[in-house]
């Protein structure tokens, strides 16, 4: 899947996949050492993170559910909790500088393309 952010006309993953069972999104990126460049991982039904047993820093996108914005978080780094966004219903995890890459803020409104 694709993550592209519409307001600014800019590419933010190329190859994003979903965690949206209980499982999946309990286990989120543990275990991984990094995330490459264009990957994201989406987390569903997703307020706040926590980098508890996290090995890397990475950027975060919450979003709500009309795909607008409602927080961003550059280079949250292992063992750190996120503030809650209360209108989010998903989050984006990316590599670190992919939010300064994209130029994504609070208000854009993004796009998932699921077909590919």
């Amino acid at each position: 899947m694709k993550i592209s952010n519409l307001t600014k006309d800019t590419r933010i993953a190329e190859q994003a996949k979903i965690a949206d069972t209980f499982v999946t999104r309990m286990i989120g990126l543990l275990g991984r050492n990094s995330l490459g460049e264009k990957e994201a991982l989406i987390i569903t039904r997703c307020q706040s993170i926590h980098m508890f047993f996290m090995r890397f820093a990475i950027d975060a996108i919450f979003v709500d559910p009309q795909d607008q914005v409602v927080g961003v978080i550059e280079n949250i780094k292992p063992n750190r909790l996120s503030p809650v966004f209360w209108k989010a219903s998903y989050c984006i995890e990316l590599p670190v500088g992919a939010i300064l890459k994209s130029r994504t803020s609070a208000g854009d409104h993004l796009k998932i393309d699921k077909s590919i």
